[in-house]
């Protein structure tokens, strides 16, 4: 089963706006995506899920659109995780994955938590 490997999450502000790139490892190529939006922090983890759909719609070569729907951190007892919830319009399916956040690397959790959810969905003939 193939599935995308995270080679490198970059995130830069720049004034009022962030721009997140996503780089990820997919049948051996390299596929970068990206995101812009504001620079509030806030904002952030719904630009890395962005920038993280952007790199696999291309690395599928555009064959569905993947919705962002929704992102979220929460604290789970003593740890925090990464929530992303993603809607596939075309086959009327929504998908939800979690990832831990480690070292104080939510934008990585992020990356982890978005591919969590299409992972599975990505081996299926009917998507790729």
């Amino acid at each position: 089963m193939e599935r995308p490997v995270i080679v490198n999450v970059h995130e830069a502000v720049d004034g009022d706006d962030a721009r997140v790139s996503v780089v990820l490892d997919f049948r051996e190529e390299e596929i970068t995506g990206s995101a812009v939006g504001p620079a509030d922090p806030a904002a952030r983890p719904r630009l890395v899920g962005e920038a993280t759909l952007d790199a696999v719609e291309r690395a599928i070569n555009n064959v569905v659109h993947l919705d962002l729907a929704a992102i979220a951190t929460q604290e789970l007892g003593p740890i925090r995780i990464a929530l992303a919830q993603v809607d596939i319009a075309a086959l009327d399916e929504t998908f939800v994955g979690s990832a831990l956040i480690r070292e104080d690397n939510p934008s990585l959790a992020t990356v982890r938590a978005v591919l969590d959810a299409i992972n599975r969905r990505l081996s299926r003939e009917d998507l790729i």
